[in-house]
């Protein structure tokens, strides 16, 4: 389908529809041309044709947030296909969250910005569409910054721009690209001159996308981390729109992430971290203009979580490096696709290895939960008995230490599958190397959440995270199962957890 707004440039978008009866209804927001008139075109027949309507409702308003598949405490957007966080950033008592978004379809196309906002971080809003595709391409992800001191000019009064930087991608190359807003993000405006980088021919590549803008305070320049080729490019503007290439580091695929962190809370010892979409990362130096590698590659996660981004202008007295990243979790058979992981919060931390990045939910997720009971010190099977009431709950959080005293292996199951699976000859814990603090420690802690698709599971205090797919068989009746030979329960601890949509 073509869309052509009057006075505007028309952009596309590919649907695929039902031959004869629909599965599901998909909507596309226009509110941003009101008062303009629109002209669609699309090569279907006559019948199709009269299907297609303009509402202020959605098709299916009632049952949104009520499906079968729906995740209870993790976001997702109404209709459609979501993948990277985008643009994440804290203004006025709001965090927004702009993701990868196909409105049309439940597969991967079609990409615009969507957006949805929060004051907790818990509790979301979805907001109108904020970017769409145009003549230089698809929307592609990004970050968001607060311009307080009108770098680049956009400011009214006292109203500080937020801006968006933005990866447009065609078949022909990917360029970067920014648009700014004046009332907090819900309307916005490209930048007359796009795109503000175009390297395609620096480096023979049409990999280069995914830009993160930061502020650099010592040499007061901003930065720009921008994953091209085979790692993450770091570029210097003053003015947020001419920008200088300045150095390369090689190694990192997608969505680059560069920032400083305490070790140990430690202001005075601190180190930065680049990391990519994967969850390997870096530790190292920064001059504003060159990362320089100490240490690494390490990997904090693994398993289903993507393309994490954190936020930026979060309040100095708050300081926390808060991450989102993107669930690739399939919500079979659901007019939605995708979802957003527990927001959580990034540390370094000593370790026998030296720093390591952990990673912990954030505060504000304990408003979701009720404890139900709590136990010290059983056995398997009396775990095991004591959980079966809870095995068909949708939506459950487990927090639990397990001792291996009389075993080499051991694990948690739901319905046969693995959500802890620990190999201790091997150091082998949900299928990656792990080795714990105390060498010698026959015990492992998990904080395990599990809603209606998805199953995050944090270990030792957050120093290794395992995101899974909810993937139980239907063949299976055991339901919650601690195995391994003659292992101790020494801690288990059971929650409720209420859900967040209305």
């Amino acid at each position: 389908m073509t869309f052509l707004p009057d006075a505007s440039e028309p952009w596309s978008v590919v649907v695929r529809l039902a031959p004869d009866k629909e599965d599901y209804w998909v909507f596309y927001d226009v509110s941003h041309l009101m008062g303009k008139n629109l002209k669609i075109s699309a090569d279907v027949d006559e019948k199709t044709l009269k299907k297609i309507y303009q509402a202020d409702e959605i098709h299916g308003q009632d049952s949104i947030y009520q499906e079968k598949n729906r995740p209870q405490y993790h976001f997702s957007t109404k209709r459609g296909w979501i993948n990277d966080p985008n643009g994440l950033v804290f203004y006025d008592g709001e965090y927004h969250l702009f993701y990868q978004h196909n409105p049309m379809e439940t597969e991967w196309e079609n990409m615009h910005w969507g957006h949805a906002v929060s004051a907790d971080l818990i509790h979301w809003k979805e907001l109108p569409t904020a970017l769409y595709p145009d003549k230089l391409g698809t929307m592609f992800s990004g970050s968001a910054i607060i311009d307080y001191q009108n770098h680049a000019g956009y400011n009214k009064g006292k109203q500080p721009a937020m801006i968006a930087f933005y990866t447009a991608a065609s078949d022909a190359r990917q360029v970067q690209c920014m648009a700014y807003s004046l009332d907090k993000g819900r309307t916005w405006t490209k930048y007359n001159k796009n795109p503000i980088i175009d390297s395609k021919e620096k480096w023979n590549s049409q990999d280069t996308r995914d830009p993160k803008v930061f502020w650099y305070e010592p040499s007061k320049h901003w930065v720009m981390i921008l994953n091209e080729r085979d790692g993450h490019s770091i570029y210097t503007a003053n003015d947020l729109k001419n920008w200088t290439y300045q150095s390369h580091v090689s190694g990192f695929w997608e969505c680059p992430e560069l920032f400083e962190l305490p070790i140990d809370g430690n202001p005075n010892n601190k180190k930065w971290v680049m990391y990519g979409a994967t969850g390997t990362y870096m530790l190292g130096s920064f001059d504003g203009k060159v990362f320089s590698p100490e240490a690494g590659k390490y990997l904090y996660n693994s398993g289903k979580l993507y393309a994490a981004q954190t936020y930026s202008n979060i309040p100095e007295n708050d300081g926390r490096r808060i991450q989102i990243g993107w669930g690739r979790i399939q919500q079979p058979n659901m007019p939605f696709n995708g979802m957003m992981m527990l927001p959580t919060e990034l540390s370094l931390r000593t370790t026998k290895d030296g720093p390591r990045l952990f990673n912990n939910p954030i505060k504000e997720t304990e408003q979701l939960f009720s404890k139900i009971d709590s136990w010290k010190n059983l056995t398997s099977s009396k775990a095991n008995e004591l959980l079966h009431q809870f095995s068909d709950y949708d939506k459950i959080r487990i927090r639990t230490k397990i001792k291996l005293s009389h075993a080499t292996e051991a694990g948690f199951n739901l319905y046969a599958q693995r959500m802890i699976s620990y190999d201790m000859n091997a150091n082998i814990l949900n299928t990656m190397f792990y080795s714990p603090q105390d060498p010698t420690s026959m015990e492992l802690s998990a904080d395990i959440y599990i809603d209606r698709t998805s199953i995050e599971v944090f270990f030792d205090n957050g120093i290794y995270t395992s995101y899974l797919e909810r993937k139980p068989d239907p063949n299976n009746q055991e339901g919650f199962h601690f195995w391994g030979n003659n292992i101790e329960i020494l801690e288990l601890e059971v929650f409720e957890i209420k859900g967040i949509w209305k």
